[in-house]
């Protein structure tokens, strides 16, 4: 029983041992694209295009609103703004990758986020498993206005 368990414990540890090498080759790639830029954190971000000549940056207290698509680094979505409606948030209420990139946008512009998942939802993932532990995050978000409150 002792041994089997050792086993079990071993193949979870080489499974996570090869998600986080393929994790990091996709961020360590991604990161060389054309047009890609990296800060201190780790955020990835490409501008995808802008609307309007709007120099305007949410800052952290700000309330903005944004379209959005998220989706794992394989393409598959797992969240997005329903068409058409589009929707509002605080700044600093969502994941800090989020936080970080959208006080960097103007108004008008739309980009592309790559978030490693200790600035997505890091070790713990989400409460009702939508998103796994240690998953690195894709986003295209657009913004398209900036109140002082929600």
């Amino acid at each position: 029983m002792r041994m089997m368990s050792l086993a079990v414990l071993a193949s979870a540890l080489m499974t996570s041992s090869v998600l986080a090498d393929a994790n990091s080759d996709y961020l360590a790639a991604n990161a060389k694209k054309p047009g890609v830029k990296v800060t201190a954190s780790g955020l990835q971000h490409k501008a995808m295009g802008k609307k309007g000549g709007s120099t305007q940056k949410p800052g952290g207290t700000d309330c903005v609103t944004v379209n959005y698509k998220g989706t794992f680094i394989d393409g598959r979505t797992f969240d997005q703004s329903p068409p058409g409606k589009p929707i509002s948030f605080p700044v600093n209420g969502v994941i800090p990758g989020w936080t970080e990139a959208l006080q960097m946008m103007t108004v008008g512009e739309m980009w592309e986020i790559t978030l490693p998942s200790n600035i997505a939802y890091g070790a713990r993932g989400t409460p009702d498993g939508t998103i796994p532990p240690n998953t690195p995050l894709v986003f295209s978000v657009e913004l398209l206005k900036i109140a002082p409150h929600c």
